[in-house]
């Protein structure tokens, strides 16, 4: 894998061109900025992949499989592969025993054989353990990984089947040829400083031009975002739902470790009109990965999913387990849960959508790996198959396939929380009872749109606790997601008006951003008697909740300089 911003001289270079800064990425540069005439390299493959996720990686290894002669490449924004990577994570193994059949005899560096499974409902000072797992978190047969550490492991077997693997390498833009057919990507700037200006060590981005263009940028991913709309990817499907995901790895006592145990958990500290619940799950080696999940479509202005993450850690079931251990690692991620009714097409003109980008985790078993493997690899097979390297077609493949068939059986049990706790659990058992043969389908509706307004918000009695537990705050919960970016770049939280966060959205929503953020980014500062939006952009671990959850459609996250972001460890 070549460095953060560097490239290999293996040839692919193939010309230079010329372009105008006017065609830099949306934000970058200020638009008053006078064009500047900048000469970019301009690599070309048969096929570029944005995203070193499980999706990703498993289409470039099974491309290569099928048809060793393609150029292959993959782009990635973390400095290292797996250093953005966020998740449980549970997975089924079966799609990839399908695509490295060998996996097993040489496992990714963590990887726990799932054990027993416990599902339990919390109050403030207790809980009732099911004596039922729910079907759809019954884990025999899978595996407890870090993603992380996973996509690490599965990186170099892609390079050794000859894909080229750049980490550090941020895609900015896409590229269209005349007709508006996607031709690639460009690859940010490096080097510009908060003004615009090209600071000394300035490097322009290179242009990466392909015949087909794969995107499995995780949940929100800000190209696809752009390309749903230029080509109405989404005309005939409800808005895509998410929740934040909020993680970390913590070090106890190994006596304090049952390796493969599973625990999933609902209640409290959510009110019954929110949906949220737990994992924990132990590892080897005297580690325990824990986290919460708040979904986004939650009303109440006042919420803080990163406190309510806090406050469950400081159960009394829990607390026993942590005390006297060590934080590692902490992190926040999008999870997308939109479903069956919230999918895209996942084709336009020389692209295809795979992953968590197309939107196929399945919400009831907390699971999106084995999907994003299976479309990945139905991608490959599909463009292995086409002479001509024709996305066409894969939109109706994929529909067909096992991995919509397994989101259409849950697509009405997420939605059915919206109508509350109870009655979304009576309509989960139905749904599960019925294999989802319900003759209707519940709809979604954009998670913005959920928020109440101050004074007609109903206001549950949160019933918090005191917590005593690490991280004290959210900063120093960035600390432990290792954040770095450089403080001198443009800020990539795009805020179309800033002057609405200090006047419209203060009085109707008290500026939520400044809570459903977990890392602090927004805050609203006081300066000689008048309000401003202050932000942090430092901080950001790269959730992209700010983009989902704003109600005023105002916040765009964009990719900041490549490396930048998160450095999760075995996360």
């Amino acid at each position: 894998m070549a460095p953060a911003g560097q490239t290999r001289d293996n040839g692919r270079i193939a010309r230079k061109s010329t372009a105008s800064m006017s065609e830099q990425p949306t934000g970058t540069v200020p638009s008053d900025t006078p064009a500047i005439e900048i000469e970019r390299d301009v690599m070309e493959y048969d096929v570029v992949t944005v995203g070193a996720g499980p999706a990703g990686l498993a289409f470039a290894i099974r491309l290569k499989q099928l048809n060793p002669e393609l150029s292959v490449c993959v782009i990635e924004k973390s400095s290292t592969i797996g250093a953005h990577i966020l998740s449980g994570a549970v997975i089924e193994p079966g799609p990839l025993d399908a695509l490295l059949p060998g996996w097993r005899d040489n496992p990714p560096p963590i990887c726990v054989p799932a054990g027993q499974d416990e599902f339990w409902f919390m109050t403030k000072t207790g809980g009732y353990k099911s004596p039922i797992v729910p079907p759809d978190m019954n884990n025999h047969g899978n595996f407890i990984v870090s993603l992380g550490a996973m996509c690490a492991w599965m990186a170099p077997q892609a390079e050794a089947l000859g894909v080229e693997i750049y980490a550090g390498f941020a895609a900015a833009d896409t590229l269209h040829d005349a007709d508006g057919r996607v031709a690639g990507v460009r690859i940010g700037d490096m080097g510009i400083a908060k003004d615009g200006t090209h600071k000394p060590g300035f490097t322009a981005g290179i242009d990466i031009r392909a015949k087909v263009t794969v995107f499995a940028e995780g949940a929100r991913g800000h190209l696809t975002k752009r390309l749903i709309k230029r080509f109405e990817l989404d005309a005939d499907s409800d808005p895509q739902g998410y929740s934040i995901g909020i993680k970390e790895l913590w070090q106890v006592p190994e006596d304090r470790v049952t390796p493969g145990k599973i625990v999933h958990s609902v209640g409290w500290p959510a009110d019954s009109r929110t949906y949220g619940g737990s994992f924990l799950y132990h590892l080897d080696k005297g580690r325990i990965a824990l986290g919460y999940v708040s979904g986004l479509d939650y009303s109440d202005p006042d919420y803080k999913p990163w406190e309510a993450f806090q406050q469950w850690k400081n159960h009394p079931l829990i607390k026993p387990l942590l005390e006297g251990g060590n934080l590692v690692s902490s992190g926040a991620r999008a999870i997308v849960t939109g479903g069956w009714q919230s999918l895209p097409k996942l084709e336009m003109p020389g692209a295809l959508l795979i992953g968590d980008t197309a939107g196929l985790l399945n919400v009831p078993k907390i699971k999106g790996t084995h999907q994003a493997i299976r479309s990945g690899m139905l991608a490959a097979e599909h463009l292995a198959a086409q002479p001509q390297l024709d996305s066409a077609g894969f939109d109706a493949k994929l529909r067909a396939s096992d991995a919509m068939a397994e989101l259409k059986k849950v697509r009405n049990i997420k939605p059915g929380f919206k109508k509350g706790f109870w009655f979304g659990m009576l309509n989960a058992a139905w749904e599960t009872v019925t294999a989802g043969g319900s003759p209707w389908t519940l709809k979604n509706k954009a998670d913005w749109s959920s928020l109440d307004k101050l004074g007609q918000a109903e206001q549950p009695k949160r019933d918090y606790a005191d917590r005593t537990l690490a991280p004290r705050d959210r900063l120093a919960g960035v600390y432990f997601a290792a954040t770095e970016h450089d403080e001198d770049q443009p800020v990539h939280l795009k805020v179309a008006d800033t002057n609405v966060c200090v006047t419209q959205c203060a009085s109707e929503y008290g500026n939520p951003c400044t809570r459903f953020c977990p890392a602090g980014v927004y805050e609203i500062v006081e300066e000689e008697g008048a309000k401003r939006l202050q932000i942090n952009a430092a901080n950001c671990v790269h959730c992209k909740t700010c983009d989902i959850k704003d109600p005023y459609e105002i916040i765009t996250w964009v990719t900041p300089e490549g490396g930048s972001g998160p450095n999760y460890q075995n996360m």
